[in-house]
């Protein structure tokens, strides 16, 4: 209970009463525990927290942030924001979580630093994950050019849509991938480098017609640093300094061969795509009439991890696939979400790449969220995707690769506020491994995570709150455990 009485005394001296809602400046403190009987933290207690989470069956942290927001109503705005934590038994003791700035012009954002950032078609509470930049990863550092909000493309009569984004940064974990794994001989990088860039259209105009379609390309690239790894002939450590020019950094935003290159290690830069591109499609279609006190939305998402998948060489057989009830107000449920993942078949479990003496292509094994020669799509050991594809920091011999990324699933989340003091969330997911095509499981492998979530507000003290949840994972994949959360906060305008 020490830490919890010390936890209060130091957000009651760092806050202060919010006066007014109008203001453009806020804050947030908080401070939270967690408890488990099995060998590690339940599953829901870890994933989906933006990184700000620990697989160590005790842990906990104190965070505070202080924030500029954006004005949207005005052509010219600017913001700021810092977010940090002093954590115990994570994977490092003081975390920089957020730190930005950013000016905005008319329609159009640049930022630069670290920041939450979501996705707009999977719900942030109750989905199982993004495919592809889910909030399961603490935030990479980088500069960032968007459209954040669809903005009318002039000449449709407000019928179509477009926003978009465009970043550079960099990874922040090499020091944590060198103490993870090195010593298990894995291989890991230093000063990896990040791009991203996507683009979304939105069809509808709900003052005529209640449906809204909207989807988008996305794509994700890992580039650059230098990779410590196993010389696969010879059996030695080395390391390979990967370029980052001018004329590589072209090459990651229009995907292109590396160029040439001696080294045996780079070989696939040179005939395929320089660096680790990633992808996914997304399609959401929302149905809601103005009578209706309900609201239906059904979202789709294909990843796929090289050409041959981006388009239709393969059968898209891979999916998330969700749908989403919204309510009339009510004291029982106000949401509810079931998705159904499946990423079994990633374009078949055959691989042929062409060389001189065969020149045939075989596009097969696509292995999802790995990569020949950079680790996995990870951030500190967390996943970047959907979590359900079970992060490399569950990995007890410290690599860095994705272990199940052929798996089934299905997944429930439903929310609510039976008083208006109290919300709660339940998120209930049902997993099936195959292992990969490379290294599959003897036996197929289930999981099972369940997370109860109740906050209280008291709208007598503003701005605190009080969150317990509980969790149980079962299953051969994971294991058994159960585990409970405590989180005090305070959050206020000044």
């Amino acid at each position: 209970m020490r830490i919890f009485t010390f936890a209060i005394a130091i957000i009651a001296a760092i806050t202060m009463r919010a006066e007014s809602t109008d203001s453009l400046y806020h804050y947030h403190a908080e401070a939270a525990a967690t408890f488990s009987s099995g060998d590690r933290t339940p599953f829901w207690l870890t994933n989906n927290r933006f990184g700000l989470s620990s697989t160590e069956k005790n842990n906990g942290y104190l965070r505070a942030g202080f924030f500029r927001e954006m004005q949207y109503d005005r052509r010219f705005s600017w913001e700021f924001g810092a977010d940090l934590a002093v954590a115990y038994n994570f994977t490092s003791t003081f975390i920089v979580q957020q730190l930005y700035a950013g000016v905005r012009y008319r329609s159009l954002n640049l930022s630069l630093g670290s920041r939450e950032w979501t996705s707009g078609i999977v719900d942030a509470e109750l989905s199982s994950g993004d495919m592809l930049f889910s909030q399961n990863a603490r935030p990479i550092p980088q500069l960032r050019l968007e459209m954040p909000h669809y903005n009318y493309i002039p000449y449709t009569n407000k019928w179509l849509a477009v926003k978009g984004y465009f970043s550079f940064g960099m990874y922040t974990d090499w020091k944590w991938q060198r103490k993870h794994a090195d010593p298990g001989n894995h291989r890991w990088v230093d000063k990896l480098l990040f791009h991203s860039k996507g683009v979304f259209l939105r069809a509808g105009n709900t003052n005529r017609f209640p449906l809204i379609v909207e989807g988008g390309l996305e794509m994700g690239a890992q580039f650059g640093g230098t990779v410590h790894m196993i010389n696969r002939a010879t059996g030695k450590k080395e390391t390979v300094k990967l370029p980052h020019g001018v004329k590589d950094i072209i090459k990651v935003i229009i995907p292109m061969g590396g160029g040439d290159s001696s080294d045996p290690n780079q070989k696939g830069e040179e005939l395929n795509c320089y660096g680790n591109h990633v992808g996914q499609w997304s399609l959401a279609a929302t149905w809601k009439p103005k009578d209706w006190k309900w609201g239906i939305r059904m979202y789709y998402q294909h990843y796929f991890d090289d050409h041959s998948m981006m388009f239709f060489d393969h059968a898209w057989r891979d999916m998330l696939l969700g749908t989403e009830i919204t309510f009339p107000k009510n004291p029982v449920i106000s949401t509810f979400v079931y998705e159904y993942l499946i990423t079994k078949d990633q374009s078949g479990p055959v691989y042929w790449d062409h060389t001189t003496d065969i020149p045939e292509q075989v596009s097969g094994r696509d292995n999802y969220y790995n990569h020949y020669l950079y680790p996995g799509w990870e951030h500190w050991g967390m996943g970047m995707g959907n979590p359900l594809l079970i992060s490399p920091i569950y990995n007890a011999d410290g690599s860095l690769e994705f272990r199940h990324n052929r798996i089934k699933g299905h997944h429930f989340g439903w929310k609510g506020s039976p008083h208006p003091d109290v919300d709660y969330r339940v998120l209930m997911s049902y997993t099936r491994s195959w292992g990969t095509y490379d290294n599959p499981t003897p036996d197929i492998l289930h999981n099972f995570n369940a997370l109860l979530e109740v906050t209280y507000r008291p709208h007598r003290l503003k701005g605190w709150a009080a969150r317990l949840g509980l969790a149980a994972d079962g299953g051969r994949l994971l294991g058994k455990s159960f585990g409970a959360m405590f989180t005090i906060s305070k959050s206020g305008w000044l």
